[in-house]
């Protein structure tokens, strides 16, 4: 089973440690589009107008000076980096020795910066979002679309995928795997929440289901589920979850 979740805007840095290592990082293949687009990310931070183009505010002006020192900033595990809403609910803190070595395994996080991080990769956090268009290498999700599809062509077996948005369009899991698009019906703010408690819930799985109807049988006794089938071949299926009330 392989969880696709996406990043967070919010990350936690250090004041000391050594430096990201791109070629220590999980998928190695990715090495040259990674160090392309830190390249092109730390010029445009570098530039007057870096808050306009990286589409942020002016509020978070440290955070994209910061981009200008990814090659010397402290990396942080992977595991520790992300912050907010969904990271909070996936409770990777809380999880005992066999659901973090399941997370492990299992959790694949979307990065504009990096494409795709394992929990154990040890990065600088940055702030860049795969919605944006860097100059130099173009609109991230179509920058990243050909890299991903061949890094990890070799995905076979149940994908739960928590993604949205420009996240979802940088890689569509091939036909060897099933796809299941987990949705959150009528939420917004709590939607992220809702598939950070859904990733924390299969991790801590005894057994890990291997077919979408497996899936929803196994999230059946925390949430409320209903598993629609794919209107195409090429589409996923969706699971609907709904949160806990309690």
């Amino acid at each position: 089973m392989l969880i696709l979740l996406p990043p967070s805007e919010s990350k936690h840095a250090r004041t000391r440690g050594k430096p990201t290592d791109l070629n220590s990082l999980s998928h190695p293949e990715l090495t040259g589009p990674r160090r392309e687009v830190a390249a092109a990310l730390a010029g445009v931070s570098a530039r007057p107008d870096a808050a306009k183009v990286l589409g942020v505010g002016a509020a978070v002006a440290e955070e994209i000076e910061r981009n200008t020192r990814l090659a010397s900033a402290p990396a942080v595990p992977v595991s520790q980096l992300y912050t907010g809403v969904l990271y909070d609910a996936l409770d990777l803190a809380g999880m005992d020795t066999a659901a973090r070595r399941r997370a492990s395994r299992a959790v694949l996080v979307s990065s504009a910066l990096y494409g795709v991080l394992r929990l154990p990769d040890r990065v600088a956090p940055y702030r860049l979002s795969m919605g944006v268009t860097v100059p130099g290498v173009g609109a991230l999700a179509g920058f990243w679309r050909p890299h991903l599809a061949e890094a990890l062509s070799h995905v076979t077996g149940l994908v739960v995928d928590c993604r949205s948005g420009s996240y979802a369009a940088a890689w569509k899991p091939p036909a060897t795997a099933q796809w299941v698009q987990v949705r959150v019906p009528g939420a917004s703010h709590w939607a992220k929440h809702t598939r950070g408690l859904v990733a924390g819930a299969l991790c801590r799985l005894p057994a890990t289901p291997s077919t979408p109807d497996q899936l929803a049988d196994a999230l059946a006794g925390q949430f409320a589920v209903l598993l629609h089938p794919p209107t195409r071949p090429s589409q996923p299926w969706v699971l609907d979850v709904t949160p806990p009330t309690t």
